[in-house]
């Protein structure tokens, strides 16, 4: 009569058996989890990425166009200031023969000589021609309270002086809103620096294998595309 198979034996092999489906089933479940989170965390670098490369299109691209502006602003202050600088020039030529004209009428009147008086009063400017005879009319000879000459008049006015003054004026205000735009312009590059850290974190976290350690690094250049983003909507839009 052959030998039956033991009892004991058979449970413990069939125990055996079933832990070891037991495990496989557990390696294979872990398995799947990790392949699931694998793609989870590679969809959510991928999208990571996709945003941070449209972000840092724009920011640079923006620090681009603020930079050119800013370029721009300060050239057309510095043609400005130019043309002011012609302008006062011009404005303290024409005071000079004016102050001559009045040193030939002066001298006239020293030597009491009304037909030298009358050539040096034909000299005059238009504007200074009138501002002359308004002076005369506050008796300057003998009002201690008169002002000094005709330039000092009220209705002494230099066009090119205050040609100069306006142009003075727009130059500055041409470059403060250069100043201004370089300012824009290293904002934007600030924020492309920003941009390329999430760009380094999410490239360096393709070279782990513990999910973990990409979830934390994924979650960190999250947050600093948030930070991106929001400094991004804080600036003005593109110059016009």
């Amino acid at each position: 009569m052959p030998e039956g198979l033991d009892p004991i034996e058979a449970g413990r092999r069939l125990h055996e058996h079933s832990a070891e489906m037991d495990e496989d089933a557990e390696r294979e479940a872990g398995r799947r989890a990790a392949d699931r989170h694998s793609r989870i965390v590679q969809i959510c670098e991928a999208a990571l990425l996709a945003l941070v490369t449209v972000a840092a299109a724009w920011a640079g691209y923006s620090a681009a166009r603020w930079n050119t502006t800013s370029r721009i602003e300060v050239v057309q202050s510095a043609t400005l200031r130019n043309l002011a600088t012609r302008q006062e020039l011009r404005a303290i030529s024409l005071r000079n023969f004016d102050a001559s004209t009045f040193n030939d009428w002066f001298i006239a009147y020293t030597l009491h000589s009304p037909q030298r008086e009358a050539v040096a009063v034909r000299r005059f400017r238009p504007v200074f021609r009138t501002a002359f005879h308004a002076w005369m009319r506050t008796d300057p000879l003998h009002n201690p309270k008169a002002p000094p000459g005709p330039t000092y008049m009220p209705q002494y006015k230099l066009a090119a002086q205050a040609r100069a003054g306006a142009l003075d004026r727009r130059a500055d205000a041409k470059f403060a809103a250069g100043s201004e735009a370089a300012l824009i312009s290293d904002d934007y590059i600030r924020i492309t620096v920003f941009l390329a850290a999430v760009l380094f974190t999410v490239g360096i976290g393709s070279t782990f294998r513990m999910t973990g350690v990409r979830y934390a690094l994924v979650t960190f250049g999250t947050v600093l595309l948030i930070v991106s983003i929001i400094l991004i909507l804080r600036q003005p839009g593109l110059p016009h």
